[in-house]
């Protein structure tokens, strides 16, 4: 087995300052191999810009440059996955939606709930002489 280690420390990953991130489930729970091309392009910009409660108000416009998309296919982008249940549309606005299937929170504590989780998360990060190595 290798052995892991990092291959340039000067640009390790950090949690950045703005909210942002790329659930692991997305690959582990098979989310992506439903997905096309122009799907996983579309989600990858959304889940970036999107805020911690995983909304964007991106316009058409900027998204078709961004992804160099014509209108039908970003179009076909967000109505794939809308169908696989990935995000929720409705004009501005997109939503990142939850992978979360089985015990979605409900929408009256579901931002609490996710809020109490990165604060979790957080100090679990920062605190001092934690010798246990991040769960992979």
């Amino acid at each position: 087995m290798a052995v892991k280690r990092v291959l340039r420390a000067e640009r390790l990953r950090r949690i950045p300052t703005q909210f942002s991130w790329i659930d692991q489930r997305l690959v582990r729970d098979r989310h992506l191999e439903r997905c096309g091309l122009d799907a996983i392009a579309l989600y990858l910009v959304l889940v970036t810009v999107a805020d911690a409660q995983g909304l964007s108000y991106y316009g058409e416009a900027n998204l078709e440059r961004m992804l160099s998309m014509p209108a039908p296919r970003l179009a076909g982008a967000r109505a794939e996955l809308i169908r696989l249940d990935l995000i929720a549309y409705q004009r501005p606005l997109y939503q990142v939606l939850s992978l979360d299937t089985a015990a979605a929170p409900s929408r009256a504590t579901g931002v609490h709930s996710v809020e109490r989780g990165i604060a979790r998360l957080r100090a679990r990060l920062t605190a001092p002489g934690e010798t246990e190595e991040p769960r992979r």
